[in-house]
């Protein structure tokens, strides 16, 4: 790694990799990423990607998007996501990705909360198929250098402008300081931090705690999309995820007598809570799949990946029921961003499951997380080519909604963050003015400390490090669940 590049971008799922796609080719890139390449969520995303069939189906999505998040989307955002769609999708087609079709002729899947079939798939590996496709081409980038097994530490940040990110690579305990023209986060959820979960346990939700640290505004922070139907197992381990697109291809839920107990094309929180009450109910760990009702496709070739790992466990999909239970599986919230990805700091970006651009509302809709992300990635490419001295965010930074929720997301700040305390006159990047990038040897950690908001001694001891970073997220939660009680409470005194 380099000193300094003009992209950093934290994460190797499509929004890092649509981000990376989009912006000039002339742009010095470093990508890195917690583990290997294949261990981002994104991979793992079975059912497939929303697009807007046709302009008679702009009304039906919209609506069905705002039903699943309980009408607290931001419009603005689910309209740009609607309407980039079919422009995304055929750019995914025309990076080789493959989407089931007939004879050259698109093929539409439902799953729930979806009105109409809407949703491309490729069997039941979408994501994979998506994702390598991306990934593929980033690495024949000639100016992208992609790190593995590197995690974001900290950002080197002060007077709320974001200079660069501390990188740990793998079995060094100091951090690295690398310096960039911007930062985009695209570094996942935090599944990570909860004991039943569909996602890959390295997401811990970094950019989350991070945030936290350094008074980054986050949004709807306990909005945590449970999913319904994961495969289970008394094994301590990433729970397997049993795609909607089953239930949509008309597989029931059965209790344990084996009735039927629910509408099964209900959003996922609502189903969800359904099965809790079920399992409860009977007095069981689990409720059943039933497969065997799948009449109008064969099983096995629509969904050979979860026929599979079944079989694996010793369920055959075509003869057996399987057992199901809900587990953490998604995050609505995250990093507040607006409709050019952009944070409440200067030169930091974020996309993704990361980021909160308000398009999912208090729930997603099934198949809406793939979509959203490229084209939030996308936005902020452009934004960034467009914008490389960040000129439109010098002065405030103000969320709309913040009044709207009934209280400041910035605490005291009603007015956001400034881009320094003495106002415009110092240069975004700090770095430029101290030398940071020509110094010999380079700064050290509490070098840098005495410019920027670093604490070096809570780097050393990763472990305790990564504890406490868990502690402030689980802790910012509550606090979030706590301020949106007292909320209701006061509108309905």
């Amino acid at each position: 790694m380099k000193r300094y590049y003009d992209v950093i971008i934290v994460g190797s799922g499509v929004a890092g990799c649509f981000t990376a796609l989009h912006l000039p080719s002339g742009t010095d890139i470093l990508m890195i990423t917690k583990g290997d390449v294949e261990e981002s969520d994104s991979y793992l995303a079975q059912g497939g990607i929303c697009v807007l069939k046709d302009d008679k189906d702009y009304d039906s999505f919209f609506e069905d998007t705002l039903r699943a998040g309980h009408y607290e989307n931001r419009k603005d955002s689910v309209d740009m996501m609607i309407r980039e769609s079919r422009a995304v999708i055929e750019e995914l087609m025309g990076e080789g990705v493959e989407f089931a079709n007939q004879d050259g002729d698109l093929i539409y899947t439902r799953e729930g909360a979806h009105s109409t079939n809407r949703i491309l798939y490729h069997e039941d590996v979408t994501g994979r198929e998506i994702t390598s496709k991306l990934v593929a081409r980033v690495m024949k980038l000639p100016n992208v250098e992609l790190v593995t097994h590197a995690m974001m530490i900290d950002i080197i940040c002060r007077d709320n402008v974001c200079d660069g990110v501390l990188i740990r690579v793998e079995n060094e305990r100091e951090p690295v300081p690398v310096f960039a023209g911007n930062v985009m986060w695209a570094c996942g959820g935090i599944g990570g931090i909860y004991e039943n979960s569909t996602n890959f346990p390295i997401l811990t939700g970094d950019a989350l705690a991070i945030s936290i640290l350094h008074h980054i505004t986050l949004e709807h922070i306990n909005y945590v999309q449970i999913h319904p139907t994961v495969l289970y197992s008394k094994k301590h381990e990433r729970r397997f995820l049993i795609s909607e697109s089953v239930r949509g291809e008309g597989a029931l839920l059965r209790d344990k007598n084996g009735d039927r107990f629910v509408n099964e094309l209900l959003p996922r929180d609502l189903l969800s809570k359904a099965i809790y009450e079920q399992m409860e109910k009977d007095g069981t760990e689990h409720v059943w799949l039933d497969l065997t009702a799948i009449t109008k496709v064969d099983v096995k070739k629509r969904f050979p990946n979860i026929s599979e790992h079944c079989l694996d466990e010793g369920y055959d999909v075509t003869k057996d029921w399987i057992p199901v239970v809900p587990a953490q599986h998604y995050f609505m919230g995250g990093v507040y961003v607006d409709q050019n990805s952009h944070t409440s700091m200067r030169h930091l970006y974020a996309a993704g499951e990361v980021s909160c651009n308000g398009v999912h509302g208090a729930n997603r809709l099934a198949s809406n997380s793939l979509l959203e992300s490229l084209v939030f990635a996308k936005a902020a490419a452009i934004y960034m080519a467009a914008h490389p001295d960040d000129e439109e965010y010098q002065g405030r930074v103000r969320i709309p909604s913040a009044k709207l929720l009934g209280f400041s997301l910035f605490g005291d700040n009603e007015g956001g963050p400034f881009e320094t305390e003495d106002g415009d006159s110092s240069p975004a990047h700090i770095f430029m003015e101290k030398g940071f990038l020509t110094k010999e040897p380079p700064a050290s950690l509490d070098e840098l400390a005495k410019t920027y908001e670093l604490t070096p001694d809570e780097y050393r001891d990763p472990e305790l490090y990564a504890e406490k970073n868990k502690a402030r997220i689980w802790n910012e939660i509550h606090n979030e669940e706590r301020r949106q009680k007292e909320i209701k409470s006061k509108r309905f005194k």
